[in-house]
This record gives structure tokens, sequence and C-alpha cells, in this order.
């Protein structure tokens, strides 16, 4: 595989995992599960209501 396939589709996975990832952040909120982050140097547990609701228009893409 040369290179720029092998830039191409290393991108696109990182998009399915960044949406899969938000995908899984957004359940958590609706179903009213906290989730646990890495912030400021330390664990932080966020509940529910503490988590932003997914922004379906600006989802992951290739671009950001």
């Amino acid at each position: 595989m040369n290179e720029p396939a092998r830039e191409k589709l290393s991108s696109k996975i990182d998009v399915a995992v960044k949406a899969a990832i938000a995908e899984a952040i957004e359940k958590h909120r609706r179903l009213g599960q906290s989730i646990s982050i890495w912030q400021d140097g330390k664990v932080v547990t966020l509940t529910a209501d503490q988590i932003p609701p997914l922004d379906r228009e600006n989802k992951p893409t290739e671009r950001n």
C-alpha cells in the first residue's frame, strides 16, 4: 500500500473511531449514565446532566 492510500485509510479510520466515541458518549447521556474523562491531568467523572448533547450537525469528518 502506498503512502497516500495509507494516509487516506488512516483518516477514514480516525473519523469512524471519533464518531463511535461520540455516539457512545451520547448513549450514556441519554441513559442517565456518568462517564469518566481525563481533564487537567486527572480523572473527572461527569454526570449525565454535565455531558453536552451530541451536535449531529458537526459530526467528525475527514476535514476536522
